[in-house]
């Protein structure tokens, strides 16, 4: 006899009996590994690709940056225009065409033409991550959703561990089109295991664009969204400056540069589990907790570089709080109404926007005059910024009896 106190599974899990769900979830955490690993080594590999290419370091940079207008592009875009597929078709294709854009990256002959295959690699990005929150959801119980969310995520926080000192040590000892081409590889490898395991839908023949736009005019998306956009810069503020904090302050050798950056992925591998079993029991006080958590060490930041016997724990427990995407993702599953796939993959979107926006604010200190040390207190200001709008979504939900 059923369990009556036991919540009903859902029924993509019903459909599916003899495909774990852990294995679907390993299967859908392999391509946030694959999107990591380029995603990160791309940075890494800047002064290799530079000097096979011909160009200066700057301008190799931008490559970078392509990439995320890529994902900022091309997440909406296809969330709205993909929303009639079926999930497992439309996360397959948006692997293949992954793979095929960095092994076009791997093989780019020029600048330009490296430049173009950054941007089209990126516009699948968003859109995945979206999708395959939307599918890890469904095959757990309702009470599990965050922790499903999370071990997708954990994918692309295993990639900075493991993924990008692989693909920079490809760059550094056979050449670095080797570092794309490894992408190309596991990004056949997710697509065939998502095609083995991922459950089988119909997709959603009602789906249409304007539908899924109206996820634009839900003030709570743009809430939760707004969050990860400022909140999260704070995060990548510190993170794109470890490097040459580790060099130029600390003062260690450059072998320590991988081992500080492995350390924060192992940080924030970890926190992204914890947060995704803690927002499963209560959402508000994780993402308060990890954006007031997040201010509090970005304080305390500057004072830790001296030494890597200070700064390595402080860079581990900064890490354990890059997990507010897996809050907000679940969060924008439960407000998104009949735009669930736009909702989620704006997330990415926002998180990309973070990414741009914390480093500049921290460039714009750096050239004010402040030491490298001061790019924590940008990340106290983005982080307390974000705490603020996130007590304006909690407030705003509250009075509409929508949370909490």
């Amino acid at each position: 006899m059923a369990d009556p106190t036991c919540p009903p599974l859902p029924e993509a899990l019903n459909a599916a009996p003899t495909v774990s769900p852990r294995i679907v979830l390993f299967a859908l955490a392999m391509g946030g590994f694959t999107i990591g690993t380029t995603e990160f080594a791309a940075m890494a590999l800047v002064p290799y690709f530079s000097a096979g290419l011909g160009i200066d370091e700057p301008t190799a940079s931008h490559v970078i940056s392509a990439y995320a207008l890529g994902v900022v592009v091309g997440a909406p875009l296809i969330a709205v225009f993909g929303a009639r597929m079926a999930r497992r078709s439309l996360l397959i294709g948006l692997m293949v065409v992954f793979g095929l854009f960095n092994l076009m990256a791997a093989m780019a002959p020029t600048y330009g033409t490296m430049l173009a295959a950054r941007f089209l690699a990126g516009l699948p990005h968003g859109a995945y991550f979206g999708v395959a929150a939307l599918v890890a959801a469904s095959v757990v119980r309702p009470n599990q959703r965050a922790q499903a969310v999370a071990r997708i995520m954990v994918g692309l926080t295993v990639a900075t561990v493991v993924g990008v000192p692989f693909a920079s040590f490809l760059g550094q000892t056979v050449g670095w089109r080797w570092g794309f081409a490894l992408v190309g590889v596991l990004a056949a490898t997710t697509a065939a295991l998502i095609w083995a395991y991922a459950p089988r839908d119909a997709g959603d023949p009602g789906a249409r664009p304007m539908r899924e736009l109206s996820a634009l005019g839900n003030r709570q998306v743009w809430l939760m969204l707004s969050v990860g956009a400022v909140g999260f810069g704070g995060f990548f503020a510190i993170y794109t400056y470890t490097a040459s904090t580790i060099l130029e302050v600390t003062q260690a050798r450059p072998v320590m540069v991988p081992v500080a950056l492995a350390v924060f992925g192992v940080g924030m591998t970890l926190g992204t589990l914890l947060a995704g079993w803690a927002a499963d029991r209560a959402p508000i006080k994780t993402g308060f907790g990890l954006l007031l958590s997040s201010a509090l060490l970005a304080a305390i930041y500057p004072m830790t570089t001296g030494s890597l016997v200070t700064l390595l724990p402080m860079l581990f427990v900064i890490g354990m709080t890059g997990s507010l995407g897996t809050v907000i993702q679940t969060r924008l599953m439960d407000v998104a109404g009949d735009a669930q796939t736009l909702a989620a993959a704006l997330n990415h979107s926002a998180f990309n926007v973070a990414n741009a926006l914390g480093p500049w604010l921290a460039a714009q200190v750096l050239l004010a005059g402040y030491g490298l040390p001061a790019t924590g207190y940008v990340g106290v200001v983005l982080s307390l910024a974000g705490a603020a709008i996130f007590a304006a979504a909690v407030l705003d939900a509250r009075r509409g009896k929508g949370w909490g």
